[in-house]
Order: C-alpha cells, then structure tokens, then sequence
C-alpha cells in the first residue's frame, strides 16, 4: 500500500501545511511591521502584532492533532516505563479517556466563547477591529482535530495493539512517522 493512499496521510500533510503556512504569514507581517517602523514609519501598520498573535494561535491549535499522533502531548511516560507492555496498553486508553473529556471540554467551552463573540458582534481594540470569534474558534477547532486523534489511538490500543510498536519508549512506527522531502512514497 502506498502512503499516499492511506487517508490520515493527507489529514497530516493538510495540518502541516495549514501550520507551515500560518506561520509563514505570521513572520511575513512581522517582517512588514519591522521593515515599515524603520525605513517607512508613516506606513507603518499599527495591528502586526495581532494579527501574528492570531495567525500563531492557529497553527499551535492545528498542529496540536499531529503531537497526539506522535506522542508529542504530556502523557504519565515515566510510569508508562514501570509497567508491563499489557498495563501500558490500559493506561494509554485510560490517557485517551481523559484526553478525549479535556478535549470535549475544550470543543464545548470554546464554542460557547465563539457564539458569545458573535452574539457580541466582539472585534478586537485595534484599528484592524478584527472579529474576535475568528480568533476565539482555534480553540474548539484545535479540540476536534485533538479529539479525532485520541479517538483513533484509543482505537489503536483497544483493538490494534502491539507492543512492539506501541509500548512506551518505543520507535514510533514507520508509518506514523511524518514524510521527509524526497522520501519515496511506496513502502
């Protein structure tokens, strides 16, 4: 099977992109206001930093799915290091348990902020006057994106596991590993 046909292939290249865009924009704007404030201050932009504050929120909540694909997010490793393959197999499920409420949390609080600003008609203070629920809809974004993750691992460890590659201190399996450039795609 080639990797690009598996879906969650392009789920992650889609993320990466989206983040590895975001933050490009984030350092074009700041490139603009450093440039404008010292070789044309009359042009200078007044609303750089938060429109860099919005564009980097964005891309952490978004790429936040790929560090619960890879491990990346805080999870008990050192006792997961003190228990057999089979007990790290239920605490890894009992981990995306608890992630998944956090992450419900997350998704439902953060809703509620999005439809508060907007009933608010809330924008920023700037002269941007940007609409803060724009900004505010990272947060239960970044929760979905999480969610369906830890449910996909939570899947993994119920159904699928195989300690080999998934008990703590393990290589994180070839093909969850992200693709590097040039890399072949059949494997």
């Amino acid at each position: 099977m080639t990797v690009a046909a598996r879906p969650d292939t392009i789920w992650d290249t889609i993320e990466r992109t989206l983040a590895g865009i975001l933050g490009a924009l984030a350092m074009f704007v700041g490139l603009v206001q450093v440039i404008g404030r010292y070789f044309f201050p009359a042009m200078a932009i007044s609303w750089a930093e938060e429109v860099i504050v919005y564009l980097i929120v964005w891309a952490v909540m978004i790429i936040s799915s790929q560090l619960v694909r890879t491990d990346g997010h805080v999870r008990p490793d050192l006792i997961l290091r003190l228990v057999p393959p089979a007990g790290q197999r239920w605490l890894e499920a009992f981990n995306c348990v608890v992630a998944l409420v956090f992450c419900g949390g997350m998704v439902w609080y953060g809703w509620q902020i999005v439809d508060t600003s907007r009933l608010l008609e809330e924008t920023s203070s700037s002269g941007l006057r940007f609409p803060m629920w724009i900004y505010y809809a990272s947060l239960p974004a970044g929760g979905v994106l999480m969610s369906l993750r830890y449910l996909i691992r939570l899947h993994r460890y119920l159904f699928r596991f195989d300690p080999k590659t998934m008990a703590a201190g393990h290589a994180i399996a070839e093909h969850d590993l992200p693709l590097r450039p040039g890399a072949p795609r059949d494997r």
